[in-house]
């Protein structure tokens, strides 16, 4: 198979199959004389585990990690385990954050009046509590609105 059926079997686009092919999460593929690459329904199943992988959060880093347990046949399932609880702990974290990030909107958000006057407590928030120095746009100068 060349790149072109591979990414679409496989759902990974082909700028990114040579990316994991330049970083060695995948082997690089075999060529034709010509010099196209080519590839094997083993590489296809590859690309699929990591775009499944990369769906669910993980890192290329991890990813790596993955697959070397998939090849492994004599891995412990322990050890995939622990990268699946890790990856849980990073995804709770996020959301932690991201919550945090939506209330935060949603206060600011709830104090704007959404009026003509130019008053904003968003902006000023974004601003920061201890800006000494107004910027540019709020003397006329730098940006046009």
């Amino acid at each position: 198979m060349n790149i072109g059926e591979v990414a679409k079997d496989s759902g990974v686009s082909a700028k990114m199959i040579r990316y994991y092919e330049q970083t060695g999460l995948i082997p690089s593929a075999g060529r034709t004389t010509s010099g196209y690459r080519t590839y094997t329904g083993i590489d296809v199943q590859m690309l699929r585990f990591i775009r499944r992988a990369r769906d669910l959060g993980f890192q290329v880093d991890a990813i790596g990690e993955l697959l070397a347990l998939w090849r492994d046949r004599s891995r412990h399932s322990a050890d995939v385990k622990q990268l699946a609880q890790a990856q849980i702990g990073r995804l709770r974290r996020k959301i932690t954050e991201m919550e945090s990030m939506v209330a935060t909107l949603d206060h600011l958000a709830q104090g704007c009046s959404g009026d003509d006057r130019p008053e904003c407590p968003i902006l000023a928030d974004l601003e920061g509590e201890d800006s000494r120095v107004a910027p540019a746009c709020h003397s006329g100068q730098g940006f046009n609105r």
